[in-house]
């Protein structure tokens, strides 16, 4: 290993976060270009269906002759299957490249070492395994959904001071402030899914876009056995597609597409959505939905807001045990995220 292969793979795993939101459900994925350990090139996944990091980085470099004395950094494993693009092993093999350096290898079954086995049968010097924790805790959500054969499960709620989320009515507006709201925004730009039970979209009609920051709006996805959400409601407008997961029917219309389950159980619902490809989810829903996925410790982050606002009665909030992964202050609201290691 050279000694300077943490630097650069550093700054591949930089470039890489910057196609968060956008690329799945392909992983985000960085690539530098290094001639006699200076920076000739680089690249980052920019958008799912677009080119791959690998391709982006190749085509920046202004003298292309440097290549084959040049090392690639990639913070995973380049793909060795035909897919919306060509393989990007084959390409790194073409160009000539001298060596190559990756961050982790790529649990996708058409990948999964197949892109490692290429470089090193070319005869390209090749080191798997520089920053991996940082590029795993990057693409968690990635290997998650490849690993656990699940979507990544955010669940994220507003508290009052006194451990409610809602009135005994279910109103729940506003617990947080404006500013945690407007966080809130931009993790759902973030993600490929927002899912809600039938009492949340009932009781506050919610839209589940993204309205106070700029990026994509979420798919949403409905928990409504009887389907007594009637399509007048916000979750039904043409701002997103919406799954609505029902007992009744499967139909479909040009946003919407009503998907019938034998049961709802935590385990049928993520099996449902791992089938739909959605990789990552905000559990949005209130006390009963999320409750359901904390008993069966099936989620994978926590993020809690707690208020100064106080209700002495109403519905409780969840309750989680995991490592308390960040903690800080918006305003008068506190922020607490919590990540569970041992979740199914």
């Amino acid at each position: 290993m050279d000694h300077n292969d943490n630097i650069f793979m550093k700054r591949a795993l930089e470039l890489a976060i910057l196609g968060k939101g956008m690329v799945s459900p392909n992983p985000m994925v960085g690539c530098v270009i290094v001639h006699n350990n200076k920076i000739i090139g680089e690249g980052y996944h920019e958008k799912y269906g677009k080119a791959h990091a690998e391709v982006n980085a190749i085509q920046s470099v202004s003298n292309q002759d440097l290549l084959n004395q040049s090392t690639a950094y990639v913070t995973l494993e380049p793909c060795a299957h035909q897919g919306k693009t060509p393989p990007c092993a084959d390409l790194l093999i073409e160009i000539g490249i001298k060596r190559v350096v990756i961050a982790s290898k790529d649990p996708f079954e058409q990948v999964d070492g197949k892109g490692i086995e290429k470089l090193e049968n070319a005869g390209i010097e090749t080191v798997v395994g520089i920053l991996e924790n940082e590029a795993h805790e990057q693409n968690r959500r990635f290997l998650t959904f490849h690993q656990k054969k699940r979507p990544y499960i955010i669940l994220k709620w507003a508290q009052t001071s006194d451990g409610f989320i809602a009135r005994e009515n279910f109103d729940s507006k506003w617990i947080s402030n404006e500013k945690s709201r407007q966080l809130v925004h931009k993790w759902r730009a973030e993600e490929d899914a927002i899912l809600v039970g039938k009492n949340t979209a009932l009781y506050d009609n919610p839209s589940l876009t993204v309205r106070d920051w700029k990026g994509k709006n979420p798919i949403r996805i409905l928990i409504d056995p009887g389907l007594e959400i009637k399509n007048d409601f916000n979750l039904f407008n043409e701002e997103a597609k919406t799954y609505i997961l029902n007992t009744k029917k499967d139909e479909e219309s040009a946003t919407n597409q009503w998907i019938r389950l034998n049961d709802f159980s935590t385990t049928t619902i993520l099996d449902q959505l791992f089938q739909l490809n959605i990789q990552s989810i905000i559990i949005e829903g209130g006390s009963k939905t999320l409750n359901s996925f904390t008993q069966d410790n099936c989620w994978d982050e926590a993020r809690v807001f707690t208020s100064t606002t106080s209700f002495e009665k109403g519905i409780e909030a969840p309750k989680v045990e995991g490592i308390l992964a960040r903690k800080e202050t918006i305003f008068n609201d506190t922020l607490e995220i919590y990540r569970n290691n041992n979740g199914r």
